[in-house]
């Protein structure tokens, strides 16, 4: 089998899927009830995974592998900036984290979305609080360093794309 573009983009896609499959079982099953950072980073997750279908699906050349790409690593970068924030917020000490703050419901609601925007990337305390760890990192922690390995994936997606090409996989 040569691995192509498509076959890439959908590992990418693939990944994405399963990283959205994990936070609704962690929701409906486990009961932990994301805040509206969460929710950001998940529609980063699902814009990267939709990009990679695309990619996917058309099967580009060229620079259109580039534009596919770019695409998702630029989904990549706002998850991963989303994350850090997050991360940043569950780090700095309790006397210092914003109170809390409306749902996201309300606030979508309420206001313009460019001040929901600011509003969430602002935080609150929900967005602080440590409410599940994995190998003692935290759930945003993984989503970041999630975010970080699907950006380096979507670029070089093009390039071993190439590779493979020339020289019909590496020997």
């Amino acid at each position: 089998m040569k691995l192509s573009f498509r076959w890439l983009c959908f590992g990418g896609f693939l990944a994405c899927a399963g990283a959205m499959a994990f936070a609704l079982y962690l929701e409906y099953a486990k009961g932990f009830e994301p805040c509206p950072m969460c929710i950001f980073q998940r529609v980063a997750m699902i814009a990267c995974g939709f990009f990679f279908l695309l990619g996917t699906l058309f099967g580009p050349r060229g620079w259109g592998r580039w534009f596919y790409a770019g695409l998702a690593e630029l989904s990549a970068i706002a998850g991963a900036l989303v994350a850090a924030r997050h991360v940043w917020l569950q780090s700095i000490p309790e006397d210092q984290v914003p109170a809390c703050g409306p749902t996201l419901h309300y606030l979508l609601n309420m206001f313009p979305l460019s001040e929901v925007v600011m509003k969430v990337l602002r935080g609150d305390a929900s967005c602080a609080k440590i409410t599940a760890q994995w190998l003692g990192l935290s759930l945003p922690m993984w989503t970041l360093i999630g975010f970080v390995a699907l950006g380096a994936y979507a670029i070089s997606a093009p390039i071993l794309a190439r590779a493979f090409e020339k020289n019909d996989g590496f020997r």
